[in-house]
């Protein structure tokens, strides 16, 4: 059944003649030059980049343009292009495109497996549809390839996959055969979109100890910020140089009520300060903070050591900066929002950190905004009582995203990461009470400050203030 599937190269390959019998394929996953090559074999290029034929039809091609001498090496360069990740495979119903696989990289070679006509088979709950382009196209983590669907037929035997069927059952759309119902099910489990279902109605994939305990979200964060499990680009690519201006290094300033900070002497510090050994071996969360408040003094000195930016660098593409803790790119997304319940002569209230001219940018007062901040804090915190001040980590997407692709968000959430430990660390050193939280409320941010959710929004959240006696 395999051999009714037609094989083409993907979307967006380009074939072109170099000379009478030399090509070159372009494809977005790698450019070939093939040379000397037999007009059978040659016919065959174009009509693999012209929306394809099956086996035994390009293998026609060239038996009666070439005979049968070059059939071995039409053979060995299919597979060499199945080995790179370049064929496609179409399933038709009634001479109409159903469902194509597109691999995503060279470690996808398919494995065809073939449904059983009675087992029953559930769609995996890490499969997804998502648009692409005009296209509705089926992904999941655990696959090296999506699925393209043609039109609503394909659609069609999705939904009805979300509970059990076999051929039989799923035979019930309009225009679907049941060979063609079997080579769709054969299609989906060969790319890992679907499960077995036992007998006893358990399905294979939910039994799995090590599936069962990866969330959807996560295992789909983890493989789409990673290579080889996605079609996209990763890395550094600058994809919006030249049509999307990027942010400044430093946010400009959010309020002209400013109260400026205390900087620390650090050369002072180098000769006074603790080992680093002795602060990693002491660093641990403290949740519970002092009766006495923190001191402005102290606040200023923290922010000061894990913050601050030492020094704006011009760059060909975008202005960068460099702080005290390491962030991919020197592109520094991360503002700082302090939501104050109590500080030494500083009032209560919600404020921006400016790391150039470190400063404190007064947004409001204690309001219903940050008392919902705090309490949220608490909350996340699990104490009794609501922390000193509550440090909001927010990032400004796009200082990373107009960069990088596919890796932006998992670079921010490093950065929070680092910042954290760095954080850690200095508290530690200056004998504070540190804790960084595990959850925050995103949406709290954003009504707080008045910053757009998808532009600028909360990914981490630190509280700190004095310790207690006992500490």
């Amino acid at each position: 059944m395999l051999r009714s599937l037609l094989l083409s190269f993907p979307k967006n390959t380009s074939v072109f003649n170099q000379s009478e019998d030399d090509l070159v394929i372009d494809s977005p996953l790698m450019k070939l030059n093939l040379q000397q090559l037999s007009p059978g074999f040659v016919e065959v290029m174009r009509i693999l980049g012209n929306g394809g034929a099956t086996e035994d039809a390009l293998s026609e091609v060239v038996l009666k343009s070439d005979g049968c001498s070059v059939l071995p090496r039409f053979y060995y360069y299919l597979q060499q292009f199945i080995n790179c990740g370049l064929i496609c495979y179409t399933l038709q119903a009634e001479g109409l495109p159903l469902a194509t696989l597109v691999p995503f990289t060279d470690a996808h070679q398919l494995q065809w497996t073939q449904v059983a006509r009675e087992q029953k088979y559930i769609l995996s709950r890490f499969a997804y549809c998502r648009k692409d382009n005009s296209q509705l196209v089926l992904e999941s983590p655990l696959s090296h390839a999506q699925i393209t669907l043609a039109d609503w037929r394909g659609a069609a035997l999705l939904s009805e996959l979300a509970q059990p069927h076999n051929c039989s059952t799923l035979n019930k759309i309009p225009g679907i055969s049941a060979d063609a119902a079997q080579m769709f099910l054969s299609l989906l489990l060969s790319t890992k979109m679907l499960s077995e279902v036992e007998e006893d109605g358990k399905i294979s994939e939910e039994e799995n100890q090590t599936l069962a305990q990866w969330e959807f979200h996560d295992l789909l964060f983890h493989s789409r910020s990673r290579s080889s499990r996605h079609g996209s680009k990763i890395g550094k690519s600058y994809r919006f140089l030249g049509k999307i201006k990027p942010l400044p290094a430093i946010k400009p300033k959010m309020s002209p009520e400013v109260i400026d900070l205390y900087k620390p002497d650090l050369e002072q510090l180098k000769q006074t300060d603790a080992s680093l050994t002795l602060v990693l071996e002491q660093r641990n969360s403290v949740r519970i903070h002092g009766q006495e408040a923190i001191a402005e003094e102290q606040l200023g000195e923290f922010l000061y050591r894990a913050a601050r930016v030492r020094e704006i660098i011009p760059r060909e593409y975008m202005e960068v900066s460099d702080r005290p803790y390491p962030g991919g790119g020197a592109c520094y997304e991360l503002e700082l929002y302090l939501a104050i319940n109590i500080c030494a002569n500083i009032p209560s209230g919600l404020y921006h950190y400016c790391p150039q001219d470190h400063q404190l940018e007064k947004i409001s007062g204690s309001n219903k905004h940050t008392e919902a901040l705090l309490a949220n804090a608490q909350q996340a915190n699990g104490a009794k009582c609501l922390p000193q001040i509550l440090i909001i980590f927010a990032a400004r997407f796009s200082r990373v995203s107009w960069a990088y692709e596919s890796i932006a968000y998992s670079l921010i959430l490093k950065h929070v990461g680092v910042l954290y430990q760095t954080m850690y660390l200095v508290a530690t050193a200056m004998e504070l009470a540190p804790c960084a939280l595990g959850t925050g409320n995103a949406d709290l941010l954003a009504e707080a400050t008045g910053c757009d959710y998808y532009t600028e929004s909360s990914v981490g959240e630190f509280i700190i203030g004095s310790k207690t006696d006992f500490q």
